[in-house]
């Protein structure tokens, strides 16, 4: 092979790796919020879908002229940790209310391109008084409006509807505001990954309740690995006698993959004792190594799991350490008395250990500053370790995972004089790496 020849093959490995990486952070990319990375998602488009098909069976749609890209990611077994954010109010994660106006919301732009924020704001009126399941929405309550406005910038974010005169968030102070949208309705049908859709899962609103997580399963059922029953439910049994070797190997092959690539880090005591034995085996292990030098990350293979780490960060939507919230300022304090108690700790405890903070830090963490204000900076620090994969509950306790024992806190600092906590903090374990100082923390992560 020429040297020219070389060098054109070994730029499409280094684009399908960066592209890669772009879209497991970004499964909606757009044109409009990043034209470098839509181009080189263009160019790439075909070996792109191909690794995606073939590694983690997820399907990848390019639209040159509509300038967006959609990767369509699919599990078998869905989690919370990566929720509808709010584009105001701190980021807070969407409500149950908020998600109901999501969908009554989209089901109502469908047959839109055009509308006024009035117009939209009274069909969703007239959906939601329809249907005896739904609470009614009035627009005449403000906590009403924001949560509409909360809908629609989200909307606004995948580039869904554009605002072509005036402000969405003039609403929030007025149902009067005048705000005129263009609605991409094409690229609407394309936001849902499930495979199945929920109109097909026909099943009356009084049993979806009990029922709730076998529906769930049933969205996401997928027929290409065989055993799909007619209502689309859930049915392993059924599933295991009827699937053939192969669809049992291509199920293991993708929900293996597509957890390594789509979490923080994957544990062994996580994988069933099919994939756990696939993940082992020679070929599985040849296809997981060769699946991550093309995605161009680094593994990490310990006794305990499985861990990505991107040198280029492109592929990471949450950080830690990070000191953009108090949460996760107080999710690193809070590592070094998790892994001192093994068998975990109590929520009475862990409230103790956030009493402590604010005592210790009395002008840091103001907005918990109350009478709740340990306890629920105890949980929203839990959530984030859980998040990230550090944390997990195990009878009521909060137990630390094996890499939280990555990090130490090495001092904690602070910006007024009169909070400084002090001497620097003991390290919790050897072999410090790298480190990570943020404004209130300093820490450090442990390669074990």
């Amino acid at each position: 092979m020429s040297t020219l020849a070389n060098q054109l093959a070994t730029a499409e490995r280094e684009d399908v790796a960066r592209a890669i990486r772009l879209l497991l952070v970004h499964p909606l990319l757009t044109e409009a919020a990043d034209p470098a990375g839509f181009e080189l998602v263009r160019r790439r488009r075909e070996p792109l879908a191909q690794w995606f098909d073939y590694t983690c069976g997820w399907s990848l749609v390019v639209e040159p002229r509509r300038g967006y890209a959609r990767l369509a990611k699919v599990r078998a077994d869905p989690c919370d940790s990566r929720p509808a954010r709010r584009t105001r109010s701190g980021r807070a994660p969407f409500d149950r209310r908020r998600y109901v106006l999501l969908c009554v919301t989209a089901a109502e732009l469908l047959s839109m391109p055009m509308t006024t924020i009035g117009m939209l704001a009274d069909r969703v009126v007239q959906a939601m008084a329809a249907d005896r399941a739904l609470t009614a929405f009035d627009p005449v309550h403000k906590p009403e409006r924001m949560a509409f406005v909360d809908v629609l910038k989200l909307l606004e974010s995948y580039d869904v509807l554009r605002a072509v005169d005036g402000s969405t968030e003039a609403y929030v102070e007025s149902a009067e505001a005048k705000v005129l949208y263009r609605v991409d309705t094409t690229l609407l049908m394309r936001l849902p990954a499930a495979p199945v859709g929920a109109s097909r899962l026909a099943v009356p609103p009084d049993e979806v309740p009990g029922r709730f997580e076998d529906l769930l399963t049933g969205l996401v059922r997928e027929r290409r690995y065989g055993g799909a029953v007619a209502d689309g439910t859930s049915d392993e049994t059924h599933s295991d006698t009827t699937a053939t070797d192969a669809q049992r190997n291509l199920r293991l092959r993708h929900s293996v993959l597509r957890r390594l690539f789509d979490d923080p880090v994957l544990y062994r005591t996580d994988l069933t004792e099919d994939e756990l034995a696939y993940v082992t085996s020679l070929t599985g292990r040849q296809i997981l190594r060769r699946s991550v030098e093309q995605a161009g990350f680094l593994l990490e293979e310990r006794a305990e799991g499985f861990l990505l780490v991107d040198p280029d960060g492109l592929a990471t939507d949450a950080r830690f350490p990070d000191d953009t919230s108090t949460a996760r300022v107080a999710a690193l304090l809070l590592l070094e008395p998790l892994c001192d108690a093994p068998a975990g700790l109590l929520p009475e405890q862990l409230a103790e250990v956030g009493a402590g903070l604010l005592r210790r830090f009395p002008r840091w963490a103001r907005a918990y500053q109350s009478e709740d204000g340990a306890t629920r900076l105890s949980d929203d620090a839990v959530r984030v370790l859980r998040d990230v994969g550090l944390a997990r509950r195990a009878g009521g306790r909060v137990v630390a995972c094996p890499a939280a024992y990555r990090y130490r806190l090495t001092q904690t600092t602070s910006q007024d004089r009169d909070d400084r906590p002090g001497p620097q903090e003991d390290a919790r374990s050897p072999g410090a790496a790298d480190s990570t100082t943020s404004r209130d923390v300093a820490a450090e992560g442990d390669q074990q």
